[in-house]
C-alpha cells in the first residue's frame, strides 16, 4: 500500500479531463495535476521544447512526493515519453494515445476521423498504431484548430464557441465515418459542442481517458501501489503560470468533483 499521490501533468487544463476519470475509477487515491499554463498550447511547438517541458514538470511533480506519474497530454505524450520513462525507468510513468484502436475495431462503415493537434498527427506513434489498426479502415486526420485555444479560454460555451467547433467538425459528416477520436485531452471539453453539430447521425465520439484510468490501476496493483482503502484522498494543483491560472485549475477540478459526487449519488 502506498498513500503517496500520483501525478497527472498536461500542457493546461485539458488534462483534468483524465485526472477526472482517474479520479472517478480509483476514489481512494490522492491526485497533484500539474497544468503548465505557461508554455499552452504545445500543438505547434518543436519536439525538443516539449520535451524539456515534460521533463521540468516531472521534476516539479516529483517534488512533490508522487508514486506515479500521468502524461495527461496526447502532445507530450508523442514528443516525450520515450525520454521520460527511460530518465526515471524505476517509476511507472503512463502515456496518451488517441483511442484508434477501439475506433478500428469497432467501425462499421470501416471509416473513421481522428482530431487531435498538428504534432500528435504527425508523431511517429500516432502514425504507427494507426497503421497497426487500420488495415482495412480509412482514417481521416484533422486538425482541432483553435480547441485548446477554447478550452484554455473560457469556462462556458455559447454560439461563438460553437461555430469554431462547427468549422473543423461540420466537413467530416459527408466523408461516411461512425466514430470520431478526440486525439487530445483538450477536446473532451467541448464534447458537448462537438456531439451537437454530429446531431443524430449515428456517429460515436471516443476518448481515451477511461482507458488511462484503467491502466493506472493495473499498474498500482501491479507495483502493490494502490492506497489504503476508505482512504481520504487529498487534490493539490500546480502550474508554470501566475495564480490566477492556477485558480482556474483548482474550479474547474471542482466542477468535476461536483460532477463525480452527482453522478455517484445517482449510482
Amino acid at each position: 500500500m502506498n498513500n503517496a499521490p500520483i501525478g497527472v501533468y498536461d500542457s493546461g487544463i485539458g488534462g483534468l479531463s483524465v485526472w477526472d476519470q482517474i479520479h472517478r475509477h480509483l476514489p481512494d487515491e490522492s491526485l497533484i495535476y500539474l497544468g503548465d499554463g505557461k508554455n499552452c498550447p504545445y500543438g505547434g511547438r518543436s519536439r525538443e521544447d516539449i520535451t524539456r517541458f515534460a521533463e521540468e514538470a516531472v521534476e516539479e511533480l516529483l517534488r512533490h512526493g508522487v508514486k506515479m506519474v500521468v502524461v495527461g497530454c496526447n502532445t507530450a505524450t508523442t514528443a516525450a515519453i520515450e525520454h521520460l520513462r527511460s530518465r526515471w525507468s524505476e517509476m511507472p510513468i503512463v502515456g496518451l494515445e488517441p483511442a484508434v484502436k477501439p475506433a478500428c475495431l469497432t467501425t462499421q462503415t470501416h471509416r473513421i476521423a481522428v482530431l487531435a493537434t498538428e504534432h500528435s498527427l504527425a508523431s511517429d506513434m500516432f502514425l504507427r498504431t494507426a497503421a497497426r489498426y487500420s488495415e482495412d479502415v480509412e482514417v481521416v486526420k484533422v486538425v482541432g484548430e483553435g480547441f485548446v485555444e477554447l478550452v484554455e479560454g473560457c469556462d462556458e460555451f455559447g454560439d461563438k464557441e460553437y461555430e469554431v467547433v462547427r468549422r473543423v467538425v461540420e466537413p467530416l459528416m459527408d466523408k461516411g465515418i461512425d466514430r470520431v477520436v478526440l486525439g487530445c485531452t483538450h477536446y473532451p471539453f467541448l464534447r458537448p459542442l462537438i456531439e451537437r453539430v454530429i446531431g443524430n447521425r449515428g456517429i460515436e465520439v471516443i476518448d481515451s481517458g477511461a482507458a488511462v484510468a484503467r491502466r493506472v490501476e493495473w499498474l498500482l496493483e501491479r507495483y502493490d501501489m494502490r492506497a489504503e482503502q476508505g482512504a481520504t484522498p487529498t487534490f493539490e494543483f500546480l502550474t508554470f503560470a501566475d495564480e490566477e491560472y492556477r485558480q482556474r485549475l483548482v474550479r474547474k477540478a471542482d466542477v468535476l468533483l461536483a460532477r463525480a459526487a452527482n453522478f455517484d449519488v445517482r449510482k
